[in-house]
């Protein structure tokens, strides 16, 4: 695992004069080395991208769909290998690296089933006044421009998946930039579309640094950016080019709400175990992740102590064992950051119940209750494996709580009552609203994205080629309707 990586320009592999390392999180060895685009090479890119432009949105959807099913078929026949990837370049435990291939095999198919299905067109009768007599609107979609897409380091092969593919099945050129961190995962998909009949031009991923990303955001040939990472840097591309097409996936504070109805043994033991595992899952760095739990005082007192064993029954250590559940976060940097805003709060008066250690780029499990309210781990992401708890008196107190963060991604409500539900998916400021789970489902078809600075615009294959595109009406005069 420690070759030179080339990257792909236009379709076809290439190599620049720099490169950067790529190492394992866990035990810092060097997983791989990268070759990185010159200036030079990125403008051939753009342009390339900009040139195919009419004739790649022509391409015949079987051609795209062919494509696609490619694509999801070699990363199914090679998913091993990619989970073992995606563990060494990101520290993901390799329980969770084989779920995330899986994921990305099923967004290929499901962008390979809309290529079938997208553009079909759509007619509209216009005679329904005196003046449309006789007339007829179809409206069909087509590209906005070349998608400039910006994928993030904590799933690092399928978010380069929601970016490229519903591309490719709109027939939209793309130019990915995968995180520098992670690129290893993003560069293999470059290996099977290059074994496609898609046009030359119509692809490129190119591993840029951070630093350069600002040039490519400015380029007028790239109008639709599509980004997920953090809030300062999506607003900050959003600010930067406000005429431009921004679809951006931000970040969350995840909320648990558990009501007072989800009270029984089996419910409590449920919920404690749903929260324990994904407010510690991937590190806690996904944008779902629970990183509240919001519980009805009629079970907060039977339902903490099972979160904080739950939380403490979680295998932590080396992701490359099948036993572990908790691994490294993606850097040390980032664990000193976690471990900052835990001993920040605690200092504040809040009280550790469960972790609060760090080792290096780990950082152990975490639970904590009554955090004040000005505390970053109250008030931001913390992107790691922290949760708070907090007990609240009834379902408009609890709601009240949920809405109480400048973001609003997902939230989850543990209860059985139908009206319950309804009222939550009312009241709750948030783009998902999971009943009797965490906020940390995501199916990948489904339309994604957050409320308030959680960000703007929805993934999901079919939503994403709704974002890359825009509706165009021709109408036809002279008809017998």
């Amino acid at each position: 695992m420690t070759s030179t990586h080339a990257f792909w320009l236009a379709g076809r592999q290439a190599t620049g004069e720099d490169s950067l390392d790529v190492t394992n999180p866990w035990d810092g060895r060097l997983v791989g080395q990268v070759s990185v685009p010159t200036d030079a090479q990125v403008e051939e890119a753009v342009a390339a991208a900009y040139a195919v432009l009419d004739d790649f949105a022509a391409t015949p959807a079987h051609v795209r769909a062919a494509a696609l099913d490619h694509v999801g078929k070699r990363l199914t026949e090679r998913s091993e290998e990619l989970a073992q990837l995606i563990s060494a370049e990101n520290g993901k435990p390799i329980k969770w690296a084989r779920g995330e291939v899986g994921r990305a095999v099923s967004v290929f198919r499901f962008a390979a089933e809309e290529a079938r299905r997208f553009n079909g067109g759509e007619a509209q009768r216009l005679d329904t006044d005196a003046g449309g007599q006789g007339r007829l609107a179809v409206t069909r979609r087509f590209p906005k421009g070349v998608v400039l897409g910006i994928a993030p380091f904590n799933f690092p092969l399928n978010l380069c998946a929601h970016k490229i593919a519903p591309a490719i099945a709109a027939g939209v050129p793309i130019i990915l930039k995968p995180a520098p961190a992670t690129p290893l995962s993003g560069l293999i998909l470059g290996e099977f579309l290059a074994e496609t009949e898609l046009p030359a031009g119509s692809w490129s991923i190119l591993p840029v640094s951070n630093d350069r990303m600002p040039a490519l955001v400015q380029d007028e040939r790239l109008p639709v950016i599509s980004f997920t990472g953090s809030e300062q840097v999506g607003y900050a591309i959003m600010d930067s080019v406000p005429r431009k097409h921004c679809t951006l996936e931000l970040g969350g504070n995840g909320a648990a709400v558990v009501l007072g109805d989800y009270a029984s043994d089996a419910d409590l033991d449920w919920a404690a175990t749903r929260i324990a595992t994904f407010s510690n899952y991937q590190g806690g760095q996904s944008c779902i992740s629970v990183q509240r739990v919001i519980a009805d005082t009629s079970v907060y007192d039977r339902l903490l102590p099972r979160i904080v064993a739950a939380v403490e029954a979680q295998v932590t250590g080396d992701p490359a064992d099948d036993a572990t559940e908790v691994g490294p976060l993606v850097s040390e940097a980032a664990a000193q950051r976690v471990e900052e805003w835990v001993d920040e709060a605690v200092a504040a008066g809040a009280q550790l119940l469960a972790g609060g250690k760090r080792d290096g780029a780990s950082y152990a499990p975490t639970v904590l209750t009554d955090v004040p309210a000005g505390t970053k781990l109250a008030t931001e992401e913390v992107f790691g494996p922290v949760l708070t708890v907090r007990r609240v008196d009834g379902e408009a107190e609890a709601f009240a709580a949920v809405n109480d963060s400048k973001y609003g991604l997902q939230a989850g409500v543990f209860t059985h009552d139908l009206q319950t539900a309804f009222r939550a998916h009312r009241a709750l400021e948030v783009g998902g609203v999971v009943i009797g789970d965490v906020p940390s489902y995501r199916a990948d078809q489904m339309p994604y994205g957050g409320a308030k600075q959680s960000g703007v615009g929805r993934e999901g294959v079919k939503f994403a080629m709704d974002d890359y595109t825009y509706e165009r009406v021709l109408i036809l005069t002279g008809l017998a309707l």
